[in-house]
């Protein structure tokens, strides 16, 4: 029987989350996958199934707060929910944010993050504990640009700090229910989301190699997870430089690709 039975993900029809979802299946799983694009999603499930696990697929934006409350409240228990689903953007060869690209990632990063853990801890905190006295598991995918004020991609980064340090914050109330959540922190991934990327990725890492990583450290309880450690620790280490300077090091390179922006 899988550690993890009946689990959620969001952001589930490709990269880090579709790696997550096929890491966790195994006959005996329940995945309940959302994501915004139908037909990819679709593809997910599929390569879920064919492992031997069940498979729900949910299409919806988790900007929609009812949406995806309900989307978790349709599954049951739920021994892992993962909030993955988030958007990726900055400002290519220095231009400026767009006030629709800022209000996009903000709210696919943030709200979306929040509308996706506060009902999952609602339902948890419902849910009789196991075995071991935990009634589930929470995961936030946030990043290492959460350490990190770069120039090139800045509300990104502004997002994915919030991501973090709210879970993590969150995540001492949420134990005293007998809930573990944990702050993902990873760096580069080969994705869709980082193929955009026209600079260079010190460390990028198969999607495959990282699920792997997220679920071992959401198995293992942390509270925080932060690979590869040693650019993770080059992270926190820029982070702490003063702001001038870590703006003049950081603003050399090329940034983010804009957001395509659906309309």
């Amino acid at each position: 029987m899988p550690l993890f039975r009946c689990s959620a993900i969001s952001g589930a029809s490709s990269g880090l989350g579709r790696a997550l979802a096929l890491a966790l299946a195994a006959p005996g799983a329940v995945l309940h996958l959302s994501g915004r694009d139908s037909e990819r999603l679709a593809e997910t499930a599929r390569l879920v199934r064919a492992r031997g696990a069940e498979a729900s697929e949910t299409a919806f934006d988790v900007r929609d707060a009812e949406a995806a409350a309900a989307w978790l409240a349709r599954a049951g228990r739920l021994d892992l929910v993962i909030a993955n689903a988030g958007l990726s953007g900055g400002t290519g060869r220095g231009n400026a944010e767009s006030l629709e690209q800022i209000r996009a990632i903000i709210e696919a990063n943030v709200v979306g993050v929040v509308n996706t853990v506060v009902p999952a801890l609602e339902l948890m905190r419902r849910q009789p504990p196991a075995a071991d006295g935990v009634r589930g598991r929470i995961a936030v995918i946030a990043s290492l640009a959460a350490f990190v004020p770069a120039p090139g991609a800045p509300t990104y980064c502004a997002s994915k700090a919030f991501a973090d340090t709210w879970t993590v914050a969150t995540a001492e109330t949420a134990a005293r229910s007998g809930i573990l959540i944990t702050s993902i922190c990873p760096g580069y991934i080969a994705t869709p989301m980082t193929a955009a990327n026209r600079f260079p990725m010190p460390g990028l890492m198969p999607a495959g190699r990282a699920a792997e990583l997220v679920l071992r450290a959401i198995a293992r309880g942390r509270r925080r997870v932060a690979f590869p450690w040693w650019l993770a620790l080059a992270a926190r280490c820029l982070g702490l430089l003063p702001p001038r300077l870590a703006g003049a090091l950081l603003g050399r390179a090329e940034g983010k690709a804009p957001l395509e922006l659906r309309r």
